[in-house]
């Protein structure tokens, strides 16, 4: 009889998480680009079939947990209100994306390993 190794892989989802709790996961950072794209957190919520008081109060957790704000609003104007994202902000999505990169090449590595 022949014995057929099997082949397993890691899997991680990140969350970094703040004195009081989650501070930035996946979920977070893709609200992040879509307010950055859309320059609404109501439309940014609707693109990813969120209710808005779920998305405000995501936005506002961020504000609060960070040392600088990622989102600020923009009331009235020529173009009507929306938000955007501060530079802090864009950091923060650039410095997650890299940090779950060298996350995703270890556990690519330790996948490789993994003899049971």
């Amino acid at each position: 009889m022949k014995i057929r190794k099997k082949k397993y892989n890691l899997r991680v989802r990140i969350w970094i998480d703040e004195e009081e709790g989650p501070y930035l996961g996946i979920g977070r950072i893709i609200l992040l680009e879509k307010i950055k794209k859309t320059g609404s957190i109501t439309n940014a919520a609707k693109s990813i079939k969120m209710s808005y008081r779920k998305a405000w109060q995501l936005v506002e957790d961020m504000n609060n947990r960070s040392h600088l704000p990622l989102v600020k609003k923009i009331l009235g104007g020529k173009n009507g209100s929306g938000a955007e994202l501060t530079k802090e902000g864009e950091r923060i999505i650039k410095e997650f994306y890299r940090i779950e990169k060298e996350i995703n090449n270890f556990i690519k590595k330790e996948s490789k390993r993994i003899t049971f």
